[in-house]
């Protein structure tokens, strides 16, 4: 995907960080902000990924959830890489804050098994026409569909190291695309909704 480039009166587009990928500016990445982050292992080192840091991972994204203000719809973890789709619930958000603190972690899991992460992820801040859930859905989609692309499962239902974490409700299932969608709309709502009402 391409990503968002547009001119805004009170935020500068990118920021000037020799040696680092271009990101937005760090307003971008707060409050209900909507961000595909696509995180890689140095030199696309395999061999880390079993149950086990599947599970550690989960358990991560919940206290990134609790403690940042965001959800995780879609996560796929892939031999090399992996994607997380996070999606800001309130102001007291900061992606950015978020992914520091999730890949710190992360990285102290994978240093057991030899393995790091690159010095820094990729991000795609989604504009408003991909907020809109048919479209978000079709990127949720897509992105679960890699490992089928790339041919390690038949079906990308059959991948075993995708899934969604929402604190609260650890049945969330992305497999079940029928029922998990309006469940997932429903509980956003009503969450934004909620903080919405706390803050004003």
């Amino acid at each position: 995907m391409a990503r968002l480039c547009r001119e805004t009166a009170n935020m500068s587009l990118r920021e000037d960080r020799p040696d680092y990928l271009k990101r937005l500016s760090r307003g971008w990445y707060k409050g209900k902000s909507w961000v595909h982050w696509t995180m890689a292992m140095e030199d696309r080192a395999i061999g880390w990924l079993d149950s086990r840091m599947h599970l550690q991972v989960r358990e991560l994204l919940v206290h990134t959830s609790a403690r940042h203000h965001v959800v995780c719809p879609l996560y796929c973890l892939m031999p090399d890489h992996a994607h997380f789709l996070w999606v800001g619930l309130g102001e007291e958000c900061d992606q950015l804050n978020a992914a520091k603190f999730f890949r710190q972690r992360w990285n102290a899991l994978l240093k057991e098994r030899g393995v790091r992460l690159q010095e820094q992820a990729y991000d795609h801040v989604l504009d408003e026409s991909e907020r809109n859930p048919d479209a978000f859905e079709d990127i949720c989609l897509y992105i679960a569909h890699n490992p089928q692309r790339d041919s390690l499962v038949g079906s990308w239902q059959d991948w075993e190291f995708l899934g969604s974490v929402v604190a609260g409700f650890p049945d969330l299932n992305p497999r079940e695309i029928t029922a998990f969608w309006p469940t997932f709309w429903k509980i956003h709502n009503l969450e934004t909704s909620r903080r919405a009402r706390d803050s004003s």
